[in-house]
């Protein structure tokens, strides 16, 4: 046991005091040896110990380069991952913007489409609604929510919008066009289809524009019906220059013959005598063969041909007319009258009634031409209604004024007219009576003497077994 404590110090202590130790111990005859090898070892750990540090420096150097590397690769890599963060952040702007512009384009094209006049609906190639415009929800009443995903045919039945018509013009790459007329009570509208192939290459599909022609088609007809009047008074007046003359002749020969067996003309009396002839039994015999009444018959007849060939002539020449301030109530009361004076024999009685707002303005116009124009539509309203059957056959005349016209309603409760007629009964020579009642130039004439002497218009709006009823639309001037 102290031979091991003896080993520890010795290992233990340093070379100086080893040595110091060992000259004060030299009894032991081994000591010298032990005192060189515990050197050796001590130099030995020495080195190792100092050759373990550096190695350790040396490591330490090499973790503290490896940590610097190591912040710079992640300080390089985190400035990598903020850079990349900010082109995120760019591309996430710019894909909002994108997104905004798109929906700030798609919201001024829907406004684009919606502020049209034209009924605009996409449709697929199976007729499913994919785009209902504003003017359709006005046109149809059905809102646009109500509308999409559904089909055309079950939303418009009665336009001529159908799946083959669709599919055809998308199998074509052509616009396919139609037209339809759809009517009511009140009026008739007229509309124009076009389906057009929608130009896209992911989906199929189709766009329909539906047009209201209504006031289109309605100034056609106005224009049709001036041209048909310019012409007609080309023809007319060569025609009227023709008929007048023999006319003239027939009617002054009828006025000469009746005068001439006049029983009250003393100069007749006188004729007979000399060729020893008794006028009193010759005026007998004229009356009992009915002679006078034939004369009558011819005079009449030629009286009307004049009527005839003068309104021909109405269309043909400005002739000399004169205007004034017309008061219609009065105008109206007096046509009346003359009206029923006219149809007192006939045996067939209308009631008219009148309605006049008050007060009533002064028009400019032609009083006669205005008679003219109330005296033929009561006579086509009364003889319309005589064979109607109608229980209360019943006439009546409006008048009132409206943003700066005067306007003059004659509505009847009789049989009305199909569109086809009414689409004809402004032109000359047409007519649906038999042949023999009617010239066909009364509301032509009629027409004619509204619109281009007082600058009016006039229109019917009727039904079958819906009455007629004309307006006429008169101008007031400004005071």
């Amino acid at each position: 046991m102290a031979k091991r404590l003896l080993w520890i110090q010795l290992f233990f202590m340093t070379p100086p005091n080893l040595i110091t130790h060992l000259q004060n111990n030299d009894s032991i005859p081994w000591m010298g040896a032990l005192v060189v090898f515990l050197l050796i070892l001590q130099t030995l750990l020495i080195i190792g110990l100092q050759r373990s540090r550096l190695s350790n420096k040396r490591a330490r150097k090499a973790l503290k380069e490896s940590q610097k590397v190591l912040e710079d690769k992640i300080l390089e890599r985190t400035e990598s991952l903020h850079t990349t963060n900010n082109l995120l952040v760019d591309e996430v702007a710019r894909h909002e913007q994108t997104g905004r512009q798109l929906r700030e384009t798609k919201l001024y094209l829907q406004s684009m489409i919606n502020s049209m006049p034209s009924i605009i609906i996409g449709v697929t190639a199976q007729g499913e609604v994919t785009h209902w415009n504003a003017a359709a929800e006005n046109t149809f009443e059905i809102f646009s929510n109500e509308a999409l995903g559904k089909k055309i045919t079950d939303l418009l039945p009665l336009f001529p919008i159908t799946i083959d018509a669709i599919k055809h013009s998308i199998r074509n790459g052509e616009p396919h066009s139609a037209q339809h007329t759809q009517s009511d009570d009140e009026k008739k509208c007229y509309f124009e289809i076009t389906i057009y192939p929608l130009i896209s290459s992911t989906q199929q599909g189709a766009v329909i524009r539906v047009d209201d022609v209504t006031m289109k088609v309605t100034i056609e007809n106005l224009m049709i019906q001036n041209e048909k009047m310019y012409s007609l008074g080309e023809v007319a007046a060569g025609i009227a220059h023709e008929i007048n003359n023999p006319l003239s002749v027939i009617l002054q020969n009828v006025q000469n013959i009746s005068r001439r067996t006049n029983i009250n003309f003393s100069t007749n009396h006188t004729h007979a005598n000399q060729l020893n002839l008794d006028f009193q039994q010759v005026h007998t015999y004229l009356q009992t063969r009915e002679i006078p009444k034939m004369l009558d018959s011819i005079r009449e007849a030629g009286e009307r041909s004049a009527t005839i060939v003068r309104n021909m002539l109405e269309f043909s020449h400005n002739s000399q007319r004169k205007t004034s301030l017309v008061e219609i109530q009065h105008l109206i009361e007096q046509t009346i009258n003359l009206s029923q004076s006219n149809y007192s024999g006939s045996g067939y009685k209308v009631n008219i009634f009148t309605e006049f707002s008050s007060p009533l303005p002064l028009v400019h116009a032609s009083a006669p031409e205005l008679q003219q124009v109330l005296l033929n539509l009561l006579r086509n309203a009364k003889q319309a209604l005589s064979g109607s059957g109608e229980e209360n056959p019943s006439v009546w005349i409006k008048t009132y004024a409206q943003e700066q016209h005067l306007v003059i309603e004659v509505q009847d409760n009789g049989p009305g007219m199909t569109d086809t007629v009414r689409k004809h009964i402004f032109e000359p020579f047409f007519t649906t009576k038999e042949v023999g009642s009617g010239t066909g130039l009364g509301l032509s004439v009629s027409y004619f003497i509204i619109t281009e002497r007082h600058n009016g218009t006039i229109d019917v709006k009727t039904a079958p077994g819906k009455g007629c009823n004309f307006i006429i639309r008169l101008p007031l001037q400004q005071a």
